[in-house]
This record gives structure tokens, sequence and C-alpha cells, in this order.
């Protein structure tokens, strides 16, 4: 099944009003980063068992593990599950910032090092959550 199409099937299964919060996340993220990659994670290993809530990923960059290895992933990830909606940005090298620059002002979200979830968008203010994905694209962008 093509990338776009997994994308479709997982947002309709999504119960409302997540679902209409996902797709209007889902279409801001394609404003947002237009030409990136898209990324469709079903949340399974490659044995089939689940191991995490199934992401969509938008651009790529690469994680470099301390052993030395690295793969490529996806830049920003977007994701329902059971607590409302989880907006991973991944590749910062400073872990302390999304929650030093961005908690106090986004809304009713929880602001870690790589995720900012929330309950629904109703709770958070977009343009702030915008705000800390541009700065993301802009620190670890390859698009």
């Amino acid at each position: 099944m093509h990338i776009q199409d997994q994308i479709n099937a997982y947002l309709a299964s999504q119960q409302e009003p997540k679902r209409t919060d996902l797709l209007a996340l889902h279409q801001r993220m394609l404003q947002l980063l237009p030409n990136a990659k898209l990324w469709f994670l079903d949340g399974t290993d490659e044995s089939g068992k689940v191991v995490s809530n199934p992401n969509i990923g938008y651009g790529q960059f690469t994680i470099r593990y301390k052993d030395g290895t690295a793969k490529e992933f996806y830049q920003v990830g977007l994701s329902g599950n059971s607590k409302g909606i989880s907006v991973y940005i991944m590749g910062l090298e400073d872990k302390q910032y999304l929650p030093q620059h961005f908690t106090t002002r986004i809304g009713k979200a929880k602001v870690t090092g790589y995720c900012i979830a929330f309950n629904a968008l109703k709770d958070i203010d977009l343009p702030v959550l915008e705000e800390a994905i541009r700065y993301s694209i802009g620190q670890s962008s390859t698009g």
C-alpha cells in the first residue's frame, strides 16, 4: 500500500474529534514541509509485534547512535494515542530547548525534549506548535 494510502487509512480509523484534529495537523504539516518525505510507521517491529502507536512522519534526518550506527528517520512525527495527540520533534541537540521555550506558551500540553503531547488541538496554541516545528526544521533540516 502506498504511504499516502496508509496515512489516509490511519486518519480514517481514528475516532472523532481526534480524527479531525489529526487531519488538520497533517494538512498543516504538508503546508509547513511541502517537499518533505512522508513516512508511515504502523507501530510494529519486523516480527509484527506492536511496539508503538502508529506514526505519520515528515521530512528526514539521520539518527546517529553512540555505537557508530546510523539510520534515516522522520524529522517530525504525528501520532494519535489513548490520551490524545503527540507531535515528535526529532534531531534536536539540546533536549532542554522545547521544554524551556514552549512549555509556558503552548497551552495545555506536556512538553519533553522531543515530544509535545496534548489532548486536543483546541487545548494548544497552534502558532506556538508551528514555531517549535519550524525551529526543529532549521536545526536538523534535510527536509
